[in-house]
Formats: C-alpha cells, sequence, structure tokens
C-alpha cells in the first residue's frame, strides 16, 4: 500500500509536528509533502530521513521568513500536489492540508488540529488583535477570509474520514463542516518528564507569549495576591504587556524563554501550573501532570479533556471566565482543597502517551481501509 502523508507547513519542531513525527512511526514508507520546509537543519531528526515534497511556495520570494503571508495561495498550492499515486493520504491539518485532490479509489484520512481558527469562530479576535477592526485593510483581510471559509468547508467534501484531536474540534467540525469525527488525542512525551513529590510553594505559568494565552491576566492575579508567587517562562510578542503587569511585583519572576529541560525542572517543582488560553487540545498541561504537577485552568476547550477536576483522582481545578477576579479565586479554592497526588497527576498524563495515539491511529486507518474496500 502506497501512502502519502500531507503536512502544513514545517518551521518548527511544535504541536502539530509531533503529531507528524508519530505518523511516520506507524506509516515510516510514506512519501511526506508539506506546504514548505524550512525546518532548521538541527531539528529535523523526528522526520526520520524523510525529505518533505514541497508546493511552489518554497520557491517564492521572501518565502522563508514570511511564508504565512502567502496563505491566499496556499489552497493552489495543495490542490497542484499529485498524490494520484498514493491508496492512502493521510493529512495532519490546521490549516489547508486538507484540501488536497484525491480520487474515488484513494482514502483520505484527515487528522485536524482545528479547522481554520481565524477563519471560523476566532475570526473576530484574530482581527482585533491584529488591529484591523475597521478600514480598507480590515475589509481586505475580511474578504479573504471568507472566500477561505468557502474552500474549508467545500473542501471537507474530499476527505473519507475525519479525526479530531479533542472533543472541542470535534465539536468545530461538526459545526463548519457537518461531518462527525473521531476523537484521538495527540501524543505527548510523558516519559520525558519525571514525577517530582517535593513540590516550592511557588506557581508556575509558561507558554509563548501571545494574545490568545492570556498570560498578562495570570500575572495581574499573582500582582494582586502578593502572598503568592508565580514564575513566567516565555517569550513572545506580549512580553511587554507581562512585564508591565508584573511591574512592582517582587512575588513575580519572569524567565523569559528556558529550553525544554528548563521547563520542566520549573514543573516539577511547582506547586500548581497556570493556564489561562481556550486550546484546542493544549499540550503544555498534560506536560506539567507528567511531572506530577497538578493544574489550575480555564475551564474551556480542551483542558476539559485533560485535566480531572473531580473524584479521588481530581488533578486540578478549573476558573470559568478569563478575568483576574476568576483566577484569583480559582488559586484560593485550589489551596483550600486537598492537594492532587503527584502519582494521580501522572496517571492521568499518561493517557496521552504517544504508544497510544500510534495504536489508536493504526487501528483507526486500518478499519477505515476496509470499509473504503467493501
Amino acid at each position: 500500500m502506497k501512502t502519502a502523508i500531507v503536512h502544513e507547513w514545517l518551521d518548527s519542531y511544535a504541536g502539530s509536528e509531533r503529531v507528524l513525527e508519530q505518523m511516520l512511526a506507524v506509516y515510516p514508507d510514506a512519501d511526506l509533502y508539506a506546504v514548505v520546509d524550512f525546518l532548521p537543519q538541527g531539528e529535523r531528526a523526528f522526520l526520520n530521513g524523510h525529505r518533505p515534497r514541497t508546493t511552489f511556495i518554497q520557491r517564492l520570494p521572501f518565502a522563508r521568513t514570511r511564508f504565512r503571508s502567502y496563505l491566499p495561495l496556499m489552497p493552489i498550492a495543495v490542490e497542484q500536489l499529485d498524490l494520484s499515486g498514493y491508496d492512502l493520504v493521510l493529512s495532519s491539518s490546521h490549516a489547508v492540508a486538507k484540501g488536497v485532490i484525491t480520487g474515488p479509489h484513494q482514502l483520505h484520512v484527515s487528522y485536524v488540529h482545528s479547522p481554520m481558527r481565524y477563519a471560523w469562530d476566532l475570526q473576530h479576535q484574530y482581527l482585533a488583535e491584529a488591529g484591523l477592526n475597521g478600514g480598507p485593510r480590515s475589509w481586505a483581510v475580511r474578504a479573504l477570509l471568507h472566500r477561505m471559509r468557502r474552500w474549508d468547508q467545500g473542501t471537507a467534501n474530499g476527505v473519507d474520514h475525519f479525526i479530531a484531536n479533542s472533543r472541542f474540534v470535534a465539536r468545530r467540525i461538526a459545526k463548519v463542516y457537518r461531518r462527525e469525527a473521531e476523537v484521538i488525542h495527540p501524543p505527548v512525551d510523558v516519559a520525558r518528564h519525571a514525577v517530582h513529590d517535593q513540590k516550592d510553594d511557588v506557581y508556575l505559568t509558561a507558554s509563548r507569549l501571545v494574545p490568545y494565552k492570556k498570560v498578562p491576566l495570570i500575572v495581574e492575579a499573582f500582582a494582586a495576591m502578593p502572598e503568592r508567587r508565580l514564575v513566567v517562562v516565555g517569550d513572545g510578542p506580549e512580553l511587554a504587556r507581562v512585564r508591565a503587569a508584573a511591574a512592582g511585583s517582587p512575588n513575580v519572576t519572569l524567565l523569559g524563554w528556558q529550553t525544554q529541560q528548563a521547563l520542566a525542572e520549573q514543573m516539577q517543582r511547582a506547586r500548581a501550573f497556570v493556564f489561562a488560553a481556550e486550546e484546542d487540545f493544549g499540550i503544555t498541561p498534560v506536560e506539567a501532570q507528567a511531572c506530577g504537577t497538578p493544574v489550575i485552568a480555564y475551564g474551556r476547550g480542551g483542558a476539559l479533556e485533560t485535566v480531572n477536576a473531580h473524584g479521588e483522582a481530581r488533578t486540578g481545578v478549573f476558573f470559568l471566565e478569563q478575568s483576574v477576579a476568576s483566577i484569583a479565586a480559582a488559586v484560593r479554592a485550589f489551596e483550600a482543597l486537598p492537594a492532587p497526588t503527584p502519582a494521580a497527576c501522572r496517571a492521568n498524563a499518561e493517557r496521552f502517551a504517544p504508544e497510544t495515539f500510534r495504536s489508536a491511529l493504526r487501528a483507526s486507518v486500518e478499519r477505515c481501509l476496509r470499509e473504503h474496500a467493501r
């Protein structure tokens, strides 16, 4: 059986690339395709020798640093990939990868990290964060996103079977594509995180500092609770806002970007990990639990599937609003309850181990192949 795996773009080793890594482990003989491939040489090990075949966008001016600016051309680009010689096409999609063209004799299984967030339910949030609430540029972007929505919805018909990375994303798929999706949670490398039973009296948050992560809210909440310590790990465009929120608060420490090893050590020692984003899945809270550290999370999105807030196996608590008051109240509620055990946190995290993902993906595709052959 000839297999092709289609990924969006390759420029770093992040969440969707961890999924791709496990797809390649399940199908090591597959050919790999991507819109562009600008992975640094030192981050290519997870491809295990695969050399991606790319689209014409790879050769366009300034593509190495500005390839996302070519989003309007990406639907055309993926449609030019000739996949006619493959029996199985497996796409890993959060933007355009699912739009590849396949024939009736081929099986197309699409693992969807999310339908295009910025084109669908998060359009207004993205426009506001980009300062595009009004004016000619705003209307040009809105017209583009309108065309992208129509294309995105139309290409859903070319997918034989959808897999969502969470129940939250499965509901989004049902909403925008009117299709059911199987749920297979992404792989999290829990094995490289060791449980640490002894905790410091300090809270931790860590993420790329972008608007939807809401890190300034977390900092403001702890600035209003000077008796509690917070460590912030991360860098990004929101750094100035985070610094401003932390100004004059000696109980808040900003560490900036840290290596994976340094971050893991911070997670191991933290009393709890604080997470305020509405994520499709959210790998970092699972990594914290793999270290035996409970989570205080916003009760929307993927966190509802990765953090257990009830019963003896509880691993954290939720707050219901992305606000300073709600975060502070959740911290106090967390402290008022018996502390979740490191063992319970670790056991919960192990549900998302890579071997679980590989087994579920293999079983899903084999079932689809049997049904497709009828």
